[in-house]
């Protein structure tokens, strides 16, 4: 139900439901466990199986999608079947990643959101087709669209980096056979972002260059205040965590 939401919803129900609302899901299993893991979870590999199998299938459906905003969306579920397969490893490092990975995808899907509905704004279309050659028409928005998307896949100096990190080090202490899920998972990742960028700035665009005006300065500074705590909470993650 979550790319349906998404597609219907305005932006502004877009970026609360990626960035807020999404995120309460995993909050709330963060207060139960401390009760749970009282009841001897057996069940907890099967979760973090069905997490992992999960999120390996819905990073391969992003490849399928012609719709910006179901792709992003579809990338929220492959980041929150990761942090609900480290949560239910139940050890430090799995609720601490959990825990950043939550923060900083919080503010990277919201802004990536929000960069499709400037395009949309635009083009009055959210499909990859017509979105082609923006480094050409906007060259403006292309930084932003690679700093989001490269934080999207976990580059270096994002919350997600170190999130992503930890979450893979809990579920490889857990059991060493989740390697090739996690390398399967942390690749299509990466991919499905090249994809989106690749196929979003490059090429000859095929509409018209009249229907385009200058990104407003509110536009850049609402890019701005998502990027900024997303990559310099970094700096003081030790003061988060403890």
């Amino acid at each position: 139900w979550l790319p349906k939401a998404h597609l219907e919803a305005p932006i502004s129900g877009s970026m609360i439901l990626a960035g807020i609302m999404l995120k309460l899901g995993g909050y709330g299993i963060i207060r139960v466990l401390k009760i749970i893991s009282y009841l001897n979870m057996s069940f907890n590999s099967y979760l973090i199986m069905l997490s992992m199998m999960g999120g390996l299938l819905v990073s391969l459906m992003c490849f399928f999608q012609m719709d910006m905003k179901a792709l992003v969306a579809y990338s929220s579920v492959v980041h929150m079947g990761l942090m609900l397969a480290g949560l239910m490893t139940q050890t430090c490092w799995g609720v601490s990643g959990a825990y950043l990975v939550m923060i900083g995808h919080g503010l990277c899907s919201s802004g990536l959101f929000c960069l499709v509905n400037l395009n949309y704004e635009r083009l009055f279309s959210r499909n990859l087709i017509l979105n082609k050659g923006m480094l050409s028409m906007m060259p403006s928005l292309s930084l932003w669209w690679f700093m989001f998307l490269s934080s999207n896949m976990a580059a270096p100096l994002s919350l997600n980096l170190l999130g992503e990190v930890m979450l893979i080090s809990s579920l490889v202490s857990w059991s060493f056979s989740l390697m090739l899920l996690l390398g399967l998972v942390s690749f299509f990742s990466a991919g499905y972002s090249l994809y989106l960028f690749a196929f979003v700035q490059q090429g000859v665009s095929v509409m018209n260059l009249n229907n385009y005006y200058l990104v407003e300065s509110r536009e850049f500074l609402l890019l701005f205040l998502h990027w900024v705590p997303l990559n310099l909470l970094f700096l003081s993650v030790d003061y988060m965590l403890y």
